[in-house]
């Protein structure tokens, strides 16, 4: 399967994309840059500065955007002014880098250190109330994380570890536990990032130097290549009314000039397979 091209190269460190149901749109995040990106049914792309840092943003369920800044959480009004801002933690070596939200409308984000070197990482949950928690520890380069329909079994990926896991989710407490290996990742491939789910228990992983987004099904096997003109490719999610558009962004980072003059840009390809709706933030 081949990605066709709908933008530019208009991030430097595309990441974080999601499909706005209510608004029918894709936002996207060029993260670095702390800035957010729209792209509309016109194929007109705005971009908004958040922060510092934009690691990840998800609609409001009374509408608005939540976004993990370098170190916490802001919520965002329909503007896109910050009304709001926690912070999660204090260590200047980490910052945020990517997240989603369960089907209870809890907002979940992962940290890393900016060298990637240690596990100095961690796992926080936001919840609709206010209230930040720490989920997991000890996390090198927090990724993709995604949640069943039902809503039981959360997916995650820590890069440093080259592979997806699956925890048993309880959906009342909003905790993690059970965690196992589902699929493991060459490295000669790639580096898993960024996760999207399917309504047929498929996984969609990006691969961060692996020019290509891979789809595992529920048994760990391969079976779909989703192959792209940029090496770094960063996270996907599914959007279009039927769900059935895989959105994918890309990074620019560390390329020379006109070395992947693609780089940067955000793709699409029709799946073939319906993908699980995004959940937004209750708060």
């Amino acid at each position: 399967m081949r990605a066709e091209q709908l933008t530019g190269p208009c991030a430097e460190h595309g990441e974080g994309p999601v499909w706005d149901t209510a608004a029918g749109v894709l936002h996207w995040v060029d993260m670095l840059r702390g800035d957010v990106l729209t792209l509309d049914a016109t194929g007109t792309v705005g971009r908004r500065h958040v922060s510092d840092v934009a690691a990840v943003i998800r609609p409001r369920a009374g509408g608005g955007l939540v976004a993990a800044v370098e170190r916490g959480f802001a919520l965002l009004d329909d503007s896109g002014q910050v009304e709001l801002e926690q912070a999660a933690f204090d260590d200047p070596a980490c910052r945020m880098n990517d997240g989603g939200t369960d089907r209870q409308g809890r907002f979940f984000c992962g940290s890393m250190a900016y060298d990637m070197a240690s596990p100095r990482g961690a796992l926080y949950r936001y919840d609709p109330g206010g209230r930040i928690s720490t989920v997991l520890t000890g996390v090198t380069v927090s990724n993709g994380i995604a949640w069943t329909l039902d809503g039981e079994q959360m997916y995650y990926i820590d890069s440093a570890t080259q592979r997806v896991d699956v925890f048993d989710y309880d959906t009342a407490a909003g905790l993690p536990a059970g965690r196992r290996p589902h699929v493991h990742i060459d490295p000669d491939i790639g580096m898993p990032d960024g996760m999207a789910l399917d309504a047929e228990g498929g996984a969609w992983v990006a691969l961060w130097r692996g020019h290509a987004v891979h789809r595992y099904r529920h048994d760990g096997r391969l079976d779909a290549v989703v192959e792209l003109p940029a090496d770094l490719v960063t996270a996907c999610a599914f959007g279009g009314p039927d769900l059935r558009d895989l959105y994918i962004t890309t990074s620019s980072m560390g390329a020379e000039t006109g070395e992947q003059p693609r780089a940067g840009a955000l793709f699409r390809v029709n799946a073939g397979v319906r993908g699980l709706p995004c959940a937004a933030f209750a708060g």
